[in-house]
């Protein structure tokens, strides 16, 4: 399985990222949509699940009922969705996930610690300061193996 792992679009939704969309099994958003339209055109390039948070920009409605976390499982892989990692509310470990996605930074980073694999896929929308276009693949396999392949947008 392929997930494509986006955060931080504030309301732009740039080509390039969907066709990545059109490619994924999957997609998951760590929040900051910033427009609805953004969720609306996800949903409707992807016929797999897309899963979303909300991030501290989706102050109204629909994106303001956007749940803050949530906790997935995709091939037999917990993972943990959130905007803020500074707001994680669990023990990854205990709570049996392998993977936990934040956003809000706009910075990619991938480490694990402890057994679990901590994600930010970075932005994919209005570029920030000297910081680059970013998101990420998660590939799932059906045993419960990860690779994450952190991806670079030229735009």
């Amino acid at each position: 399985m392929h997930v494509l792992v986006l955060s931080d679009t504030h309301g732009l939704l740039r080509p390039e990222v969907l066709a990545l969309v059109r490619e994924a099994d999957a997609v998951l958003h760590a929040g900051d949509v910033g427009k609805v339209e953004v969720l609306t055109a996800l949903r409707e390039a992807n016929p797999g699940p897309v899963h979303t948070v909300r991030g501290n920009v989706d102050r109204t409605p629909p994106l303001s009922e956007l749940p803050e976390t949530l906790l997935v499982e995709l091939e037999g892989v917990g993972i943990y969705l959130l905007h803020d990692l500074n707001d994680l509310d669990l023990s990854p470990g205990a709570a049996g996930v392998q993977i936990v996605v934040s956003g809000h930074t706009h910075q990619p980073k991938v480490e694990e610690r402890g057994g679990v694999t901590y994600l930010n896929p970075g932005s994919v929308g209005p570029r920030r300061f000297s910081l680059p276009v970013a998101c990420a693949w998660v590939h799932l396999v059906r045993a419960g193996g990860i690779r994450v392949e952190p991806l670079t947008l030229d735009v």
